[in-house]
């Protein structure tokens, strides 16, 4: 509003509070008789215009009017007074035409402003005066009523919906500057009502839109008692139901009369639900004033209100009273709709500047009363000065018709129409009352709201400097990888619970298994893969067995070497060469079964691993079983005849050794037919119950039960190796391997007994890579290194370093190993009756005498009896 209305509205304020409040009198045409009217005023003119104003607060304990309302009352008054002036001056509006008018005071309330309503209809009742003579018996005169051609008013949407259905019966046109009750809109039963302001269906749409801005989801509604405050609110229920997204807290109502202590009761109420900390009120300003005026004495929450004539305190919670700002929500043609942040104790409604908004839009009501009369002047009157004879009754429904087609300018620059059920459009500008570096206040254009809000966040300025925006949510946003667990009936409030396990936040209330070879992320919000693992080269379960192997390959080198070097010597060729040096590639394949175990799978590792995991024992004790067999025909058959039993001969024990061989490769080939090797991601083996610490095994397609199958026939040859060396375990040690093969045999007996229970017993552990590939590799490497050790190791001593004793022994026939033989078998006999010195005595005795005798006869070569 520009500085002229200020001036103007100043004086004419001060002619108001005296002729209006001091001196409630009529100003009346002089030819008129006087008639007085209680709160109210007249002003002469070719064309009355009816005003309702609420001048005063609605009064309590009974009374109508209670005190003086300046800001939402008397500046209104005001306006029109100075609209009116305006319109009579202007040259172009109405030229010749006169506007006056007849203004009374609502008082707040709607049943008072009904009663005073009826002096607008007074005109167009007829009164029947044949009953009625005055004291000197002439017929009496009454006074004849001006004639309201159109209302404009009221604030309160209650006082408009009372009023509108005493003037729609009459045909007047009303048009309001501040109702905004969505009842209002329904043309069927207000057919005569208008107003200039949007109806609270746009305004709860803007209210839930900047709501939603501000994050907020959780807010308590309080609303006067009547249909603006009930009708408001419930659009906005209603709304925020359709949208989703917001929460009421809770609705309460402030009664039309409140008792004593009942302002305090409705604030405790709403201190119930503290993180409901923003209000919506629809409320009148005399219950908004209370209301503020309580929440003084209160911890402070927020409030939004909307409406010239329903500002708003929002206080934010704080401890210090002095962190403040204010917001302002106001429609763009001057209506302060506030939304503000403000403290409460520079009294509720004492700010400055409030009044030139309201009057603005006051403005514009008038207007459009005038522009209809306007171009119902010109079209019934026109080149007629002055108000022509078909005016002077204007029709109520003809000129409703002008009103609802107008279109021009307001005082704010925005056009004034109205739709067919008499609405203003939506249109809003939202304001913020934003304290400047000089600690001046003034209002800032933060955003827009014209069916879609547009808001800048970042132009909203804070006095304590925190730009983060005040909250008012039922419950905190869950963070990342956590799901919302919504409150039965409540959408807006909800637990968080973590996504556990290999679980992902799927969505906002979801979540879902990752695939099986994934894991979830850091955050919990999607999936990853599982990282792959091989046994390392440099890890500790590695290096230890490959040391082992490589220590034990260059033993069985150095042995291979050896044997070569001396192969014609007395104790290379008594040892079968032939079968040593089977034995001897078994030793080998099993320590360097140890380097395919650990190598990187690989369709060319898993193949090797097949072939040679078991092949290595199958060659060491098919090679020893071969000769433990053959020691223990020689000496059964020799305790029945002296002739020498069939295939003893070194190419026979060949046969059979690479034909036990033979059934190991037979089961090697099947296993490939059946089932081809492959490397496969094993994600069970370490899937560990954190996530973080899961990993995916390559390794090759070989299950416990087939690695069993596989050395299960070295195993069975090993066992029956076994039972062979503890057959011939009486045979003389002058003759036969058959104690070091026994000893052999018993110590990998136990080093398999002993791999067992490790290697099944780790099958759950997350370390069953690690413990089974070094606990499997270890066991070959000493199942080898006690066969290298004990078989072999003992000539090689002797050959390098006592190369004196590798020499010829004298020949023994094998008349001289069947006497030995049978003396043996008898000795076992008598042992049992004689102490153990003696029967060694015996036996020693018996084959020096044998040998003394078999001297004189047949000798047989070294090789044939050292077996």
């Amino acid at each position: 509003m520009d500085m002229d209305l200020v001036r103007i509205s100043r004086t004419q304020y001060q002619l108001l509070l005296f002729l209006c409040y001091w001196l409630p009198v009529s100003l009346q045409r002089v030819e008129t008789p006087p008639i007085e009217y209680a709160h109210s005023i007249r002003l002469d003119g070719d064309i009355i215009l009816g005003g309702l104003f609420p001048v005063h607060a609605r009064g309590e304990r009974g009374v109508p009017c209670g005190e003086l309302k300046k800001e939402k009352g008397i500046h209104r008054l005001e306006a029109m007074l100075f609209a009116i002036d305006l319109i009579n001056k202007d040259p172009e509006l109405l030229p010749n035409v006169t506007l006056g008018a007849r203004i009374l005071d609502t008082c707040s309330r709607d049943t008072y402003a009904l009663e005073q309503s009826l002096t607008f209809v007074q005109a167009l009742i007829e009164r029947d005066g044949s009953d009625v003579r005055c004291a000197n018996g002439d017929q009496p005169i009454f006074a004849k009523p001006d004639k309201i051609v159109g209302v404009i008013g009221a604030a309160a949407s209650s006082v408009s919906i009372m009023v509108a259905n005493i003037l729609r019966l009459f045909k007047i046109p009303q048009i309001s500057y501040a109702s905004t009750a969505p009842e209002l809109s329904d043309n069927t039963r207000y057919d005569f009502f208008s107003r200039v302001v949007p109806p609270d269906s746009y305004q709860a749409q803007a209210m839930l839109d900047i709501v939603t801005a501000m994050g907020w989801n959780y807010v308590s509604t309080l609303a006067s008692e009547g249909n603006y405050g009930e009708s408001g609110v419930e659009a906005f229920v209603q709304i925020s139901r359709e949208m989703g997204g917001v929460c009421i807290a809770q609705s309460l109502k402030i009664p039309r009369e409140p008792r004593p202590g009942e302002f305090d009761k409705i604030i405790r109420r709403l201190l119930e639900t503290p993180n409901a900390r923003a209000i919506i009120m629809f409320a009148n300003e005399d219950d908004i004033r209370k209301s503020v005026m309580k929440f003084s004495a209160f911890l402070m929450v927020p409030l939004l209100r909307f409406g010239c004539e329903k500002q708003l305190i929002l206080r934010i919670t704080e401890m210090s009273p002095n962190k403040e700002c204010d917001e302002v929500f106001r429609f763009p043609d001057g209506a302060v709709v506030a939304f503000r942040v403000r403290t409460l104790h520079r009294g509720a409604f004492g700010q400055d500047g409030n009044g030139p908004f309201c009057h603005s839009l006051l403005l514009n009501d008038r207007y459009a009363m005038a522009h209809a009369l306007h171009r119902m002047h010109r079209d019934y009157c026109f080149g007629y000065p002055g108000l022509c004879p078909r005016m002077s009754n204007i029709n109520g429904k003809e000129l409703l018709g002008y009103i609802r087609s107008v279109n021009f300018n307001g005082s704010a620059g925005t056009p004034v129409v109205f739709n067919q059920n008499g609405d203003a459009p939506g249109r809003y500008d939202i304001f913020q009352y934003q304290i400047t570096n000089k600690s001046t206040a003034e209002y800032k254009v933060i955003g827009q709201w014209t069916n879609k809000l547009h808001l800048n966040v970042d132009a909203m300025r804070w006095r304590t400097g925190d730009p983060s925006l005040p909250g008012s949510v039922c419950s905190v946003p869950c963070q990342m990888g956590e799901r919302k667990k919504i409150v039965k009936g409540v959408p807006c409030c909800w637990h968080c619970e973590r996504c556990e396990g290999y679980n992902f936040q799927a969505s906002e209330f979801s979540c879902e298994l990752c695939p099986y070879e994934q894991r979830p992320d850091r955050n919990r919000t999607g999936c990853i893969p599982i990282p792959i693992i091989k046994l390392e080269w440099h890890s500790a379960w590695a290096a230890i067995p490959v040391f082992v192997a490589v220590l034990g390959i260059l033993a069985t080198s150095f042995v291979v070497v050896t044997f070569v070097r001396y192969n014609d010597t007395p104790i290379v060729r008594a040892s079968g060469r032939e079968m040593s040096y089977v034995l001897l590639t078994g030793i080998f394949l099993c320590y360097a079964i140890t380097f395919l175990m650990i190598a990187t799978p690989s369709l060319g590792i898993c193949s090797f691993r097949r072939v040679f995991l078991g092949l290595g024992m199958c060659f060491s004790y098919a090679a020893l079983l071969t000769k433990t067999n053959r020691i223990h025909r020689i000496f059964e058959q020799g305790k029945k005849s002296v002739a020498a039993p069939r295939f003893i001969s070194p190419a026979s024990q060949l046969v059979i050794t690479f034909s036990l061989i033979s059934v190991q490769l037979l089961g090697v080939f099947l296993w490939f037919a059946v089932d081809p090797p492959h490397t496969v991601v094993d994600y069970g083996e370490q899937r560990t119950s954190d996530p973080v610490k899961a990993r995916g095994v390559l390794k090759c397609d070989i299950s416990d039960l087939s690695l069993i199958c596989s050395l299960g026939y070295s195993i069975l040859l090993m066992v029956t190796c076994t039972v062979y060396a503890i057959k011939t375990r009486g045979v003389p040690e002058t003759f036969n391997e058959a104690k070091p093969i026994g000893f052999t045999m018993y110590t990998t007996c136990i080093i398999w007994l002993a791999f067992i229970p490790i290697f099944f017993g780790t099958a759950q552990s997350a370390e069953r890579m690690y413990i089974q590939t070094t606990t499997l590799t270890i066991s070959l490497s000493l199942s080898a290194s006690v066969s290298l050790g004990m078989l072999y190791m003992p000539k090689v001593y002797i050959i390098i370093f006592h190369p004196e004793q590798n020499v010829p022994k004298r020949k023994r026939s094998f008349k001289a190993i069947v006497t030995a033989a049978t003396m043996s078998g008898k000795l076992v006999q008598k042992g049992s009756d004689r102490p153990n010195g003696e029967v060694k005595t015996e036996l020693c005795e018996s084959m020096e005498t044998n040998t003394a005798s078999s001297t004189k006869t047949t000798y047989v070569s070294y090789s044939n009896h050292a077996i």
